[in-house]
């Protein structure tokens, strides 16, 4: 136990921790804490092993001879835990509210916060307007300014704080910066509002156009509106500071900012409240984050500000490239907002969409060292990334889509001057949603429906529940059916090439779908159509489809649709048709995913099930859209999808999938590559002419050797 001990103490001195930090950090009591340091306990328990080993900010793998430093974590790198706070503070009051700052920093610290934004002149409140003037309130801030400061040298976090500083006989608005016990910058505020109820050019100087540096105590500090903290040990947190107006402003300084490189904005606020100006700032606040491909952490002044003329309500929002992520609402008791960010998701956003801009101010970088990283355990994960948690939300979607669906169909079929579409329908979804299309894309030309041509072509493996779901899905529409049982067919050409006619193989399989390609051609030939395709985005990703069979057709109306949406649409459009349409939809939805093309069990039933294949479509659609929108590696998607599904389904399961997609991902690439036109209705689509460009032999090697590092 000594050897435990020593080691923990020769971590806790490194870190310049007293035993009652750790104790108060780590959540164990101090007594018992004193034990172990002292070695006078003869076991410790696992878990408060671990507690110790989070306080301290290291993984810390013990043993009775070698105590030491674990390298290895077992979670993903790049995401940030940020918190946006409001002390309650009184206003004029600067010593109880530097203790305040103190409790609400220490309490950030406890919750994980690697970086904490506090609100507008906190030291002293907002709202004291002309008592600014005064020397004993700008005195007195900048020694509590120095007070949090040196409170801040044991704790590994970045943060921002606000307070009136005085310079060459000019007082400025400002936010300083510090971590670990040093000031790294001082942020003056930009734009000054005069307006309305706001007069704060009287007390206040805007920043001047160039950074300059200012005085504090006996040091000199970079001081200016165009500055960059960044994070050496953690290149990608690079922060950049603004306050109140300047975000409601044309040119916000956090644009200059992020085109400088910054991508966590910090904002300190004190933004009173008037009836819908909390809806107006939250909109401000993630549309903001979104043009600049960043984090947004918003940190708004409480009610301790003066009721004089106005109310606060500590409005604080964390926002994430166009999504708020986290808020506690106006008037709320929570005094802490915090929430994951993930900045390498953000450098992978900007290294698609942004090009190098010329002439923009240039922003000076100051370098800090900080461990500070998160285990991203506050960041949730919808368990169907497509589709909205809401269900007016997902209504929308689903109806949304189809419009778009509808509109691109029906432009086609004119251009193209088709007089017929043709499509292949199997009573599954995809052909469902498809058929939809087509029928709103004719009522919305005013074509008689007649001319869809709908085909059903049973074979080997097709079950009466499919095919009889078909004709009843196409007559509840007002479309006719035309049956062509292709087997004769198949069976004479596999005899041809010299194949039995009865082994299940993937050539007995794909020569059916081929020949279902093959016919549908031939009657859009015959009849001055066009082949409308039924594949969904799900099956492209995974290549779940024959080559040049139901791979191929005129105009894939499904292409950029995942399954798990599909689903949605088909079950929206049902709820709003016939008892008839409804029932027979409802059916489709029930039936297992097939594509029916190895012979149907002894009672008929379908035997080639599609998920027990490749795997859950839920799965590989969260693997899809992490992949392709997220730019996660293999071992992050493993992370999150084990806590994202957890009880549902287990690591070795999640493993297997997320492994299966990779390797068909890669090697179903040449399909994609040749795929026919289709219409872009969400986030992305793999179009080989639009969203998705990758080479068709591409080694897999270097990604499944990253998912190979979490392998259970």
């Amino acid at each position: 136990m000594s050897n435990v001990s020593e080691f923990i103490k020769k971590i806790k001195n490194e870190k310049g921790m007293t035993a009652k930090e750790l104790s108060e950090k780590s959540g164990i009591p101090l007594g018992t804490l004193n034990k172990i340091l002292s070695a006078s306990t003869k076991s410790v328990k696992a878990e408060t092993l671990s507690k110790i080993s989070d306080a301290l900010g290291q993984a810390i793998n013990i043993s009775s001879d070698n105590p030491r430093v674990e390298t290895t974590k077992n979670y993903p790198e790049g995401f940030l835990r940020v918190a946006a706070v409001t002390p309650d503070l009184r206003l004029g009051d600067i010593s109880y509210n530097t203790e305040e700052i103190k409790r609400v920093f220490e309490k950030s610290a406890q919750l994980g916060a690697g970086a904490i934004v506090f609100p507008e002149l906190c030291f002293s409140g907002y709202t004291l307007s002309d008592l600014f003037y005064s020397n004993i309130i700008l005195e007195k801030c900048q020694k509590s300014l120095f007070e949090i400061v040196d409170f801040s040298r044991n704790y590994d976090l970045f943060a921002a704080v606000g307070c009136p500083v005085l310079k060459e006989g000019k007082i400025y608005n400002c936010a300083v910066a510090f971590c670990k016990g040093e000031i790294l910058g001082v942020v003056p505020k930009t734009y000054l509002p005069e307006y309305d109820e706001f007069y704060e050019r009287r007390q206040f100087s805007p920043a001047e156009n160039e950074n300059s540096t200012i005085l504090i105590g006996d040091k000199s500090y970079p001081f200016g509106n165009k500055l960059i903290f960044i994070n050496s040990k953690r290149p990608s947190q690079r922060f950049s500071i603004e306050l109140c107006e300047d975000l409601w402003v044309c040119a916000s300084p956090s644009t200059i900012h992020s085109l400088n490189g910054a991508n966590v904005i910090l904002n300190l606020s004190a933004s009173n409240e008037v009836v819908f100006k909390a809806d107006k700032r939250k909109d401000f606040v993630r549309v903001h984050s979104e043009k600049c491909a960043c984090a947004y952490v918003y940190s708004d002044a409480g009610q301790g500000e003066s009721t004089t003329d106005l109310v606060f309500g500590g409005h604080n929002i964390i926002a994430e490239n166009g999504k708020v992520i986290k808020e506690n609402l106006p008037f709320t008791d929570e005094k802490i907002c915090v929430a994951d960010i993930d900045t390498y998701y953000l450098d992978f956003i900007r290294s698609k969409k942004w090009q190098s801009a010329s002439d923009i101010p240039v922003c000076d970088k100051i370098y800090f060292s900080c461990d500070n990283e998160s285990d991203g355990k506050l960041r949730e994960f919808s368990r169907y990334p497509f589709i909205p948690e809401k269900n007016d939300e997902r209504r929308f979607l689903a109806f949304n889509t189809l419009e778009l669906q509808t509109r691109a169909l029906s432009a086609r079929l004119e251009r193209s001057g088709a007089k017929t579409a043709v499509i292949g329908v199997s009573g599954g979804l995809d052909s469902a949603l498809a058929l939809i299309v087509c029928y709103e894309a004719f009522k919305l030309l005013k074509r008689p429906v007649k001319n869809i041509i709908a085909v059903t072509m049973p074979c080997f493996g097709t079950s009466d529940r499919t095919k009889n779901n078909s004709v009843l899905l196409a007559e509840s529409l007002g479309i006719s059916v035309r049956e062509i049982n292709i087997s004769s067919s198949v069976r004479s050409h596999l005899l041809e090439i010299g194949h039995d006619g009865e082994t299940p193989d993937v050539t007995f399989e794909n020569a059916q779908a081929r020949e279902r390609t093959q016919v549908l051609m031939d009657i859009s030939n015959m009849t001055g159509g066009l082949v409308v395709g039924t594949g969904d985005m799900s099956e492209l990703a995974l290549g779940w489809a024959t080559y040049n069979g139901d791979h191929m057709s005129m105009y894939g109306v499904n292409s950029s649709i995942p399954k798990t949406l599909v689903r949605e649409i088909v079950r929206a459009y049902g709820e709003r048709g016939s008892e008839r349409l409804k029932n027979t939809l409802l059916d489709i939805l029930d039936t297992p995913v097939s594509p029916e093309l190895v012979p149907v069990g002894k009672g008929g039933e379908i035997s080639q099930k599609t998920e027990d294949i490749v795997g859950p479509y839920v799965l590989h659609d969260f693997f899809l859209y992490h992949f392709i929108s997220s730019g996660y590696s293999p071992s992050k998607i493993y992370y999150i999808a084990l806590r994202t599904f957890e009880g549902e389904f287990d690591g070795k399961t999640i493993y297997k999938w997320l492994d299966k997609f990779i390797r068909r991902f890669f090697s179903q690439q040449f399909k994609r590559s040749c795929s026919p036109d289709g219409v872009k209705t969400g986030k992305f689509s793999l179009s080989p002419r639009g969203d998705w460009r990758m080479p068709s032999d591409c080694s897999p090697s270097v990604w499944l050797k990253d998912l190979e590092k979490v392998k259970p």
